[in-house]
């Protein structure tokens, strides 16, 4: 019999086993001190032990047990953390955040002799206040790790999230890439009747061996093509550290920025912003470019930031990279997920103290929040180390606000795609909304890994395509011909809520992707992950077309195409201060109250602000901008009917009762129908669905639908409920085959057949547009400190405003 699907409390127990987690941790206070350094030297603090070189100050200490340190630094100034082996010199952990917030965590050894080095980096602070401390942690064995490849289609990847698993973004219209962390993970995919197939049978042994190439190809390769000649992945401290160089080699052209809400751990989410003199409120417009959501993702974070180079590196010597670099502002944010990044990237590798069976950290997905839904016993101990290990957190790219709370979510907090505790709940996220509240980001990139995608809005099907869809599949397809990667609206992987790109383009406009990077694992071989993906080579889906290099500069472009957004224009006196916003009212879906879909809530709302500012420099001005109306009340995209669609189809149930099959739906023990499909001119089908219906829910039959081809084109095997429902957008016409499959009858009951069966048949949605027109408020503030009257501001995309009289009638001081 199909088994239930595994609850929180189910998975407790699981944790509790000790299955596949590592037990609670004590913690051991070993230095609190001052430090101090006379200079500041512009250094690297955790590439190497500086043996007391000027502006540093060194202790050491020695690890009471297996386990993790945890160094801290505060203070004024601009200060940097590095942890070394005291032996080998090799490198533990790091921090150089911009400013003195640091927190260098990293897996130590028993008895392991350590040197803590603080650095001076800037600053006029001369002193900085160091703590050290270390948690032991149990050694516990996870068992290996699986991907599989999972057997299903469009129904039935709803049930396939509803079981807790570890979904990856890799997916296809018949399958879904999962990770099966123990053997209470095969069971619940065998009990919930999935087949699949497996692709990698043991990860860590994997993981192993792609570092091991990693450290071959880093000594055979000082130095790659990549822009900034990186050869393998970077560690957090490593991403601070070259943006802060990059700002202070390139100073007219990088602002440092650091946003605004702390992290659960309490590290400080950085970027720059590259433009010419970046430090104007200038209105340009703006492309933001992220990486890490998820923190096994490493490739993610290496894309963003050589960009970064890529840009910085060019500009002067190529007259592409020079234009837009001065037309245009790009901010890079490479980790969004600095806790659980840190976790990942420092799990051990082969070699590096592998036996403290910490894998699943490695596979860590989201941030370090410890829900209100944990029960009680598995809230203590760090993010590191915890009674239910990586199964802690909250996926950040689950949490944003827009269409929070439906289905391709968790509702269970330990399951990999928990949605948080309510919309825009974590820290990680609401640094994103607050940056995409304050600057006027016209486009964006999330970066991910991995299935070769570039994916747009919507990410649930019904939720209905943009007025802009044209645009924003045409912008997708510009960018796919170069990384090869397919152009999918996002529910073409599969149904998502909470995601970023449905809240930054549904509430504020932004022409907002996701790129999946690459098709072989998380973080693969770097040469492979990082080198070939950017650059376009190897086996990769760019080969020869640029690979994602030129697709973000493709997006840069676009960001620079009035055509794709507003602008807002007109005279001022020079140094004047313009700003535009609203106050909107934001709806999250019905929300989901278990995984099932079973008990659905009422939509939340809540408020959200825009606010965008500019200095005027010269007698006009010229503001690129988002469309004033929001995108998710100007209605939706859709193509008229051009006839009426196909009558349904009544289906009779054959005669017979065939007997369970939990096999091979055509070889096994099967009903079967079949049925035409019309096509224009005499019917337009927008949609197609095949239903059954029958008495009990713990019953379960399944349907599969065929082409003449014999190709599976749509599935619906659910279960727990009375009907299955195979739908089809847009069939071609021809002939179809339905194959019906008793998958569960319920022991020593009556045989419960189905009894009514149809196919259903629906027009294509029109295009709609409600009319709704909202605006900007518009103020100007003169250089003289006098205030005018606000204005109204309704501007469409690719609409262009005169806003000439914002700042013409005064009307006082303020």
């Amino acid at each position: 019999m199909r088994g239930s699907l595994r609850s929180s409390a189910l998975r407790a127990v699981a944790l509790a086993s000790g299955i596949t987690l590592l037990g609670g941790a004590s913690a051991h206070a070993a230095v609190d001190q001052k430090v101090t350094a006379s200079k500041a030297v512009a250094q690297s603090c955790h590439a190497r032990n500086l043996n007391g070189a000027a502006g540093t100050q060194s202790v050491t200490t020695t690890a009471p047990d297996t386990g993790l340190i945890r160094a801290r630094l505060s203070g004024g100034g601009d200060w940097d953390l590095g942890v070394f082996d005291a032996n080998s010199g090799r490198f533990v952990a790091g921090s150089a955040s911009f400013g003195s917030n640091e927190l260098a965590e990293g897996f130590v050894k028993g008895g392991q002799k350590l040197v803590v080095q603080a650095c001076r980096f800037r600053g006029d602070a001369t002193s900085a206040d160091l703590s050290v401390g270390f948690v032991k942690i149990a050694e516990k064995s996870t068992g290996k790790v699986q991907l599989v490849r999972v057997d299903t289609t469009r129904k039935d990847k709803d049930a396939l999230q509803s079981l807790g698993l570890d979904l990856t973004e890799k997916a296809s219209k018949n399958s879904v890439d999962v990770v099966l962390h123990d053997q209470a993970d095969v069971k619940t995919l065998r009990d919930a009747g999935f087949t699949y197939t497996v692709q990698v049978a043991d990860m860590e042994a994997q993981s192993k061996a792609d570092r091991d190439k990693d450290a071959k190809f880093a000594a055979s390769n000082p130095k790659t093509q990549l822009p900034s000649g990186s050869n393998q992945y970077r560690h957090l401290a490593d991403y601070d550290l070259e943006m802060k160089q990059l700002a202070m080699r390139y100073p007219g052209l990088v602002k440092e920025l650091t946003l605004r809400y702390k992290t659960v751990e309490g590290r400080t989410v950085n970027g720059i912003e590259i433009t010419q003199n970046p430090q104007a409120a200038d209105g340009k417009p703006i492309f933001l470019q992220m990486g890490v959501h998820h923190a096994r993702e490493w490739p993610s974070s290496e894309h963003a930031i050589e960009f970064a180079y890529d840009l910085l590196t060019n500009y002067g010597t190529s007259a592409r990279t020079t234009d837009l670099v001065n037309t245009t502002r790009t901010i890079v944010v490479p980790i969004v997920n600095e806790d659980g990044f840190n976790i990942s990237r420092e799990a051990p590798h082969a070699g590096l103290s592998a036996s403290f069976g910490v894998f699943d950290y490695e596979m860590k997905r989201k941030n370090c929040r410890v829900s209100a839904n944990t029960p009680a016993q598995y809230t203590t101990g760090t993010c590191a180390d915890n009674p239910a290990g990586r199964l802690r957190g909250t996926d950040p790219n689950r949490n944003y606000g827009g269409i929070w709370g439906g289905g391709g979510a968790s509702t269970n907090w330990s399951d990999d795609t928990y949605r948080g505790d309510g919309p825009f709940s974590e820290p990680e996220v609401l640094n994103v909304r607050d940056l995409q509240s304050t600057r006027a980001i016209t486009n964006l990139i999330t970066n991910h890994t991995f299935s070769d995608l570039v994916l747009r809005v919507p990410g649930v099907a019904d939720f209905g395509a943009p007025l802009e869809e044209s645009q924003y599949k045409a912008l997708g397809a510009r960018m796919a011909a170069h990384n090869g990667y397919a152009n999918l609206p996002g529910y073409g992987l599969y149904d998502t809520t909470g995601g970023a790109e449905d809240w930054t383009f549904w509430t504020a406009g932004s022409l907002s992707f996701t790129f999946e990077i690459g098709t072989i694992g998380f973080h693969p071989p770097y040469n492979n992950g990082v080198v070939d993906e950017y650059l376009g080579r190897g086996q990769t889906a760019g080969a020869g077309k640029g690979g994602n290099r030129e697709a973000y500069y493709e997006m840069l472009a676009a960001t620079r195409d009035q055509s794709l957004h507003s602008v807002i224009a007109g005279s001022a006196p020079s140094g004047s201060e313009l700003k535009i916003s609203k106050t909107v009212t934001t709806e999250t879906s019905p929300v989901w109250n278990n995984d099932y879909g079973t008990d659905i809530g009422p939509i939340q709302t809540f408020q959200d602000t825009l606010e965008y500012s500019m200095k005027t420099d010269g007698s006009t001005f010229e503001w690129n901008v988002n469309p004033s109306t929001r995108p998710v009340v100007a209605g939706r995209d859709g193509r008229p009917a051009t006839g009426a669609p196909q009558a349904d189809i009544a289906v009779a149930n054959p005669a017979g009762q065939p007997a369970e099959n939990t096999g091979d739906q055509l070889s096994g023990a099967h009903e079967e129908f079949s049925f035409d499909v019309q096509g224009p001119p005499a019917v337009d089908n927008g949609r197609m669905t095949v239903h059954i219906d029958w008495g009990n829910p713990d019953t379960d039959w399944d349907v599969y639908v065929y082409n003449q081809a014999g190709e599976l084109v749509t599935q619906s095997a659910s279960f727990g409920d009375t009907t299955e429902d195979a739908t089809l957008f847009d069939p071609p016409p021809g002939r179809y085959t339905a194959v019906i499959v008793n998958y569960d009858q319920i022991d020593g009951q009556p045989y419960d057949d189905w009894g009514n069966g149809r196919v259903d048949f629906e027009s294509p949605r029109p295009r709609t547009e409600t009319g709704i027109k909202e605006a900007w408020r518009m103020t100007c503030r003169r250089p003289d400190g006098k205030a005018t009257t606000p204005l109204d501001v309704i501007v469409d995309r690719g609409g262009r405003f005169d806003a000439s009289a914002a700042c013409a009638t005064t009307t006082g001081r303020r």
